[in-house]
């Protein structure tokens, strides 16, 4: 199985001034292809350091994919810094010259002199014709290593993925088999507990189980290889069937699910409606339940209450309104912890949480958020248990 690094090239996204998107879509595909992502680095538009970041992932790597710096502009530097890398000139490709004329002529547009340079690529290079943008691509093949240089434009870059460069490193080394992930979510338990539950688990070697912790919310990534989707699809359910059964309803779903998302579900399933009161969080739990049905009556308020006044604001507005769940959350910001107090009034009766959470404060409020959907979750189950 040949190994993989990307790297980003851009000063914008070393400044934070966009997001780099590229290295995720990439990372995902690779785990498709059964190809193994060994590490991703971002550098700025520096040829000199670009080249050296590229010499330092061949001696680590058989693939490295660029993306970004294949601009008309002064400051695009991959080709030059490919070149250096492998110690080549440039040379003018006519046949480029012409494909990127040919596309400003379907943009209605007219390429300019500058644009001459994106026909510049390494010499000896193959060059990948870009049919929905106009910065070609090019691949460089030394020995069994290949180093792939890609526009940074997203649509661009997924479109030469999915249609030049996997078929080619597919047959260039012979790959077979697939990577396939699976995530659960889980709520309302800490990294160490669940650590402790499946940490044998976590010392497979095929399917391999990882964590990775959010404020309130812990993720298990399940990841098998096999010869074939199938295959792997079998070997990823046999484990997660065993987390389950391990973990039980501290999972709410797993993949694209999202709390939100399974808890408003809960509640159309069940045919309720939510009313929400919230003391401290400054509208925070609001913006992750605004989607619920109804999701008002709203009540917002400053300050934070005790549990008595946080009880009292519930049983108040559930007489005013007639809905048939109220959640309330109150918050309390300390300077070694952070406290929230989660009250959920069903049909069934009030329950109630009090947690706390030692982390970064800034992280305080989302912490509280997820814990006090989570908690709803749970009285929306427990409620259609006692049913």
């Amino acid at each position: 199985m040949p190994s993989a690094e990307i790297i980003a090239i851009g000063t914008e996204l070393l400044l934070g001034e966009i997001q780099d998107t590229n290295t995720r879509y990439l990372a995902l595909r690779l785990r498709d292809a059964n190809i193994d992502l060994f590490r991703a680095t971002m550098v700025g538009d520096n040829p000199q350091r670009i080249a050296q970041a590229i010499a330092e992932a061949q001696n680590r790597s058989e693939i490295v994919i660029t993306t970004g710096g294949l601009g008309p502009t002064v400051d695009d530097p991959t080709r030059l810094a490919v070149a250096l890398a492998v110690s080549v000139d440039l040379e003018f490709r006519p046949e480029l010259w012409e494909q990127i004329q040919n596309r400003f002529v379907r943009f209605n547009r007219t390429a300019t002199e500058n644009n001459k340079r994106q026909a510049y690529i390494p010499t000896g290079a193959i060059a990948v014709e870009n049919p929905v943008g106009t910065a070609p691509a090019f691949f460089y093949e030394t020995g069994s290593k290949t180093i792939i240089s890609l526009p940074g434009v997203p649509r661009e870059m997924e479109y030469l993925i999915e249609n030049r460069v996997l078929p080619y490193l597919i047959e260039r080394y012979h790959i077979s088999g697939t990577i396939k992930a699976c995530v659960l979510h889980t709520s309302g338990v800490g990294e160490s507990q669940v650590d402790e539950w499946i940490g044998d688990l976590e010392l497979l070697t095929n399917p391999t189980v990882g964590l990775l912790a959010h404020p309130g919310q812990i993720d298990i990534r399940v990841t098998a290889k096999a010869s074939t989707t199938a295959e792997a699809d079998r070997m990823i359910a046999g484990l997660v069937e065993q987390l389950y059964q391990r973990l039980g309803d501290h999972v709410y779903g797993s993949d694209s699910d999202t709390l939100e998302k399974v808890t408003r579900a809960k509640l159309v399933q069940l045919g309720w409606n939510l009313a929400l009161v919230e003391f401290g969080l400054g509208g925070e739990l609001l913006k992750h339940v605004k989607d619920f049905p109804p999701a008002e009556p709203i009540q917002i308020y400053s300050e934070a209450v005790d549990s008595a006044g946080l009880a009292a604001a519930l049983h108040q507005l559930a007489a005013q309104t007639g809905v048939q769940v109220v959640l309330g959350a109150s918050y309390m910001p300390g300077p070694e912890k952070q406290t929230v107090i989660i009250q959920v009034l069903t049909p069934a009766g009030i329950s109630e949480a009090v947690r706390s959470y030692g982390g970064p404060p800034q992280q305080g409020l989302p912490y509280s958020v997820n814990t006090a959907i989570d908690f709803l979750r749970r009285a929306l189950l427990s409620s259609t248990a006692k049913g």
